[in-house]
């Protein structure tokens, strides 16, 4: 397959987001940046393959197949085996929501997450992606990248989600350097104006920060100091049982 074909099989999968589910072909087209001929044909490929699906109105939308074979990542996948019996336990503990990130890049990956009906609503998706700057994970993913990932963020647009957000770069640095010496983020109402996050660093075996775990609460009296402790207790355990799958 030439490179030409596989960056316009990648443009259709491309065209797919968490607000683009399903396309019809010319949405499609449109989307990918593909003449509608070019489209139909790659569609055609990527369904009798099992990567894209159709529905009974004709419009496609991702296949099961494509999930099938993203669930072979191993960075995600044994992350959420070790972590989601420690997610259960801080759930069980807490009743809210519990979230599990990764970094990919300048942005966040939710891989995880539990919640229930009495939860405060939260605008995060299990494969889901936010900016580093404003979410609890992501603070503390940020604050552990590498100096040339803090500099590409905080040199760049950070978005505005609420009031609250910070979007001045000299304080969000000093925010990072405190997240690095508290070991522990906390995100209050910086993206939307009734939640409060709370976050830890996970580790791989070598110490390095492999992800982050949060708590999110309603903000209206919520008190970080007494949350911190029970996060910090499940990520914790699962640094070790990071620790552990890799002896």
């Amino acid at each position: 397959m030439s490179e030409s074909v596989a960056a316009r099989l990648l443009a259709v999968l491309g065209a797919f987001d968490s607000g683009h589910r399903v396309l019809t072909l010319t949405g499609l087209a449109h989307r990918a940046g593909l003449p509608l001929a070019t489209a139909h044909r790659l569609a055609a490929q990527l369904t009798e393959w099992g990567a894209l699906e159709r529905d009974g109105g004709g419009c496609y939308q991702i296949g099961l197949r494509l999930w099938e074979v993203a669930t072979l990542s191993p960075r995600p996948v044994g992350l959420r085996e070790a972590a989601l019996p420690f997610m259960e336990d801080l759930y069980e503990a807490t009743h809210e929501n519990v979230q599990l990130a990764v970094r990919d890049g300048t942005e966040a990956v939710y891989v995880e997450r539990i919640t229930g009906h009495s939860a405060v609503g939260v605008r995060t998706r299990v494969g889901g992606r936010w900016p580093l700057h404003a979410t609890g994970v992501g603070l503390v993913l940020l604050a552990h990248s590498p100096p040339a990932v803090q500099d590409q963020v905080c040199r760049g647009r950070l978005e505005r989600f609420t009031e609250k957000t910070v979007r001045d770069p000299r304080r969000l640095r000093a925010m990072l350097a405190e997240v690095r010496r508290a070991d522990a983020a906390v995100s209050d109402r910086q993206i939307t104006m009734d939640a409060l996050s709370v976050a830890v660093p996970v580790r791989g075996p070598g110490g390095d920060v492999a992800a982050a775990l949060s708590l999110v609460v309603p903000s209206a009296g919520a008190r970080p100091h007494t949350l911190m402790p029970a996060v910090r207790v499940a990520a914790r355990g699962i640094s070790r049982r990071l620790g552990r799958a890799a002896e």
